[in-house]
């Protein structure tokens, strides 16, 4: 099941050329009121890239990125991976495994970038590892395995 366009925004961002929107309509579910704007887009190799714009409450009292916004994007961008590059079915599915290991703190005056790739894909299950960047500086790296979920009835 593809990504409902009556529920879901993921044209084309006129402020950021070549980047997409990734955003529910309904500013006030996760995405939009913990994590704000996210746009996407797929590199050159192949990749698929979900970006975030820090701001100040995503900061913790370091005047870091916090360790679980970094984890949200990291969750989002399994979801973008699978529409992105995938089969394009990211629609209702679950996150069964996520591994992170945080290697440096985000800069909050820089946007945030979650770099991934497939694995494998299956009928049932995606595989994704990535890595958190910001420029050259890399915050996080992570595999993560989502489930497929069959519509219900």
């Amino acid at each position: 099941m593809a990504l409902k366009d009556d529920v879901f925004e993921h044209g084309p961002d006129p402020d950021n050329p070549g980047w997409n929107h990734w955003n529910l309509k309904d500013p006030t579910l996760f995405n939009g009121a913990v994590m704000g704007k996210l746009i996407t887009r797929m590199d050159r190799d192949g990749k698929a890239r979900l970006r975030m714009f820090p701001e100040r409450r995503h900061e913790n009292l370091q005047g870091v990125i916090h360790g679980a916004v970094t984890l949200s994007l990291i969750d989002i961008s399994l979801f973008v991976t699978m529409h992105t590059i995938g089969t394009g079915n990211a629609g209702p599915s679950v996150t069964l495994e996520l591994s992170t290991q945080f290697v440096g703190g985000g800069d909050p005056r820089r946007p945030l970038d979650a770099v991934t790739e497939i694995v494998r894909e299956t009928g049932k299950l995606v595989f994704v590892r990535g890595l958190v960047v910001q420029d050259e500086d890399t915050v996080a790296s992570f595999s993560g395995i989502v489930r497929k979920m069959m519509p219900r009835g």
